[in-house]
């Protein structure tokens, strides 16, 4: 199973495209779909969905996760994400690709074995499961491949 993990954001999209057999993982790619700063917001979502729907046909992945807004303070980020989350979303749908949501909570509870873990504890573990020698980066990235992590151990439990 591909899986194409997505940490949403307008500025910055994380993408980790992992593949998972039999509870192994591998990453095939991991990056960023960035936005130029003071740009207007309808540009910056149509980069995002064109970046999407380059990166599904480019790995045509078996199912997309992605994380669910955690809303913090400011209002008019929280709005700006949304859209932006909504657009990949519609990108996702469009090449129909079946959509997984998770909670920060339930991605650190899969990667890490602990809700309430440390983001440095999660990069930790996604380096463990990919073997790899370095952290990803940018932590969008890392984190996009730990939601891609926490949808393979998920679906292992469902089937």
């Amino acid at each position: 199973m591909v899986i194409l993990g997505i940490d949403p954001g307008v500025a910055i999209v994380g993408y980790g495209v992992v593949e998972c057999v039999s509870g192994n993982f591998r990453c095939l790619e991991y990056g960023c779909i960035t936005t130029p700063a003071h740009t207007l917001l309808e540009d910056r979502l149509s980069e995002i969905y064109d970046g999407m729907t380059e990166l599904i046909a480019r790995h045509r992945p078996d199912c997309m996760s992605i994380e669910e807004l955690f809303f913090n303070n400011n209002q008019k980020t929280a709005v700006d994400v949304a859209q932006a989350r909504g657009v990949i979303l519609l990108a996702a749908n469009k090449a129909r690709l079946p959509i997984y949501e998770y909670t920060p909570l339930q991605v650190k509870s899969a990667v890490v074995g602990y809700g309430r873990a440390e983001k440095q504890q999660v990069m930790y573990m996604v380096r463990q499961y990919l073997h790899m020698k370095e952290t990803p980066k940018p932590d969008d990235a890392a984190d996009a491949i730990a939601i891609a992590i926490c949808h393979g151990s998920s679906a292992m439990h469902r089937y």
